[in-house]
């Protein structure tokens, strides 16, 4: 507690939060709405006309300045409290073309048409945005019920599109913190959470780099098609892919530190149609997750240099063409930041909180709205797996059997996993804005 001295000492987050915290009801409620109502990254206006309407209903009286369709279906909803610091709190609101299999009474049987392929698919809450969402405005209505207790700007930002790495770049190129567009406050601090295959009514810290940095590209490697009776009258796409993807295992096994966390995969090879054809391209759809920029950008060289390298030793008829389909930047908690939230949890949430020990591989594009402004930025997470499962499977050693975000049976238990979302972003925002907390 040495950092924090007296500043939030003061601060009795129990009480604070006893006293102030809406009965959660409604709110489980309003949780399998939007489980059963999943949209698509860009789709999701139904889900942002649902905010916004719940928001209004908890600030009757224009307690909370909303501002809507920020980079596509993006919101946000200001609350000026005085004088003090600014802080951002976020939750991504898409859901995702996976197709449910929980069996819950509140499953999702929602299609809809991705716009980015024309596709008619099967839409899930698989990574468990439904309860970022509902967590973030239950916080709201807990913050506007405790203006009494802290003085500053909270805003309540809900993002589009996380999904495919867009969303918050989008929310800033979209004039988020313009003053003559949407004119959000800069803030002192951003925050977010994220729900996790961890025991629920835990909370998780960690300093430094916490999701890794993710780049996906398509690669299209250029032959000479022919009949499949006559290779040497052909240059074989097909042969020049599995050389490109063989060698691109080296990268992390022969040009990155053992020390260092990196991961390559191909997670997808497309040539030809059919049995006796030489096909004239092949499609690689390749991912790379790492943890520096350093080496980030190692690995991005040197799978330009083998492309290069394999396309030009196999006589190809033209150079591969490398395109980029999203990236996603390193999430990397600043670092006192950290200390000050990590403090404060501790103390609420006592033995229910852990640290993590190495970055996650998983990515997120919310550092995008800190950075654009020069500002620091905390990510934690939250457990979403009941008790008795968690007990289950700890006790036959088969916790990496548990279903993880993205999985078509992924269902995080309701309580106490939205209670602890909430009461998270409430504390989280008081270590900054709380009485006695400001610096």
């Amino acid at each position: 507690m040495a950092r924090l001295g007296n500043s939030t000492a003061t601060i009795q987050f129990q009480d604070i939060l006893g006293q102030n915290r809406p009965d959660l009801s409604s709110y489980e409620e309003l949780y399998k709405h939007f489980h059963q109502n999943p949209e698509i990254s860009t789709l999701e206006e139904n889900t942002s006309t649902k905010i916004e309407s719940r928001l209004r209903s908890i600030s009757p009286h224009g307690e909370l300045d909303i501002r809507t369709k920020i980079g596509g279906h993006g919101l946000i909803a200001i609350c000026k409290n005085g004088s003090g610091p600014t802080v951002l709190l976020r939750a991504d609101m898409d859901g995702m073309p996976v197709s449910e299999k929980t069996g819950l009474s509140y499953a999702s049987s929602k299609t809809q048409k991705d716009d980015l392929d024309g596709q008619v698919k099967q839409v899930m809450h698989a990574c468990g945005h439904d309860f970022h969402i509902t967590s973030l405005l239950a916080a709201a209505e807990t913050m506007l019920a405790a203006r009494k207790v802290w003085s500053g700007t909270v805003i309540f930002l809900f993002q589009p599109a996380e999904e495919r790495g867009s969303g918050a770049r989008d929310m800033v190129n979209d004039g988020l913190y313009d003053p003559n567009r949407h004119a959000c406050p800069v803030p002192d601090i951003c925050m977010a959470q994220h729900v996790y295959p961890e025991l629920a009514g835990s909370v998780q810290t960690k300093f430094g780099p916490f999701f890794s940095a993710a780049d996906s590209y398509r690669i299209t490697i250029y032959g000479s098609g022919g009949h499949g009776s006559m290779p040497h009258r052909c240059i074989d796409p097909v042969v020049v892919a599995c050389h490109v993807v063989i060698r691109f295992q080296t990268i992390v096994s022969r040009e990155i530190p053992p020390d260092e966390t990196a991961v390559i995969t191909v997670g997808s090879i497309q040539s030809g149609d059919t049995v006796n054809v030489i096909s004239d391209e092949a499609i690689l759809q390749v991912n790379i997750r790492s943890v520096s920029e350093k080496w980030r950008k190692t690995i991005l060289d040197s799978i330009k240099r083998i492309v290069d390298g394999e396309c030009g030793i196999s006589r190809c008829p033209k150079p591969a063409t490398i395109e980029k389909l999203n990236d996603y930047p390193l999430t990397d908690n600043d670092e006192e930041a950290t200390e000050r939230i990590e403090e404060s949890f501790v103390r609420y949430f006592s033995h229910c909180h852990g640290t993590i020990d190495k970055a996650l591989l998983a990515s997120e594009d919310f550092s995008h709205l800190a950075t654009a402004v020069g500002k620091p930025y905390v990510y934690w997470t939250f457990g979403g797996i009941d008790r008795e499962t968690w007990d289950m499977h700890d006790k036959a050693n088969t916790l990496d059997q548990i279903s993880v975000n993205h999985s078509p049976f992924f269902k995080p238990a309701i309580q106490p996993t939205l209670q602890t979302g909430v009461d998270a972003l409430v504390v989280a925002a008081l270590t900054y804005v709380g009485t006695g907390s400001h610096r």
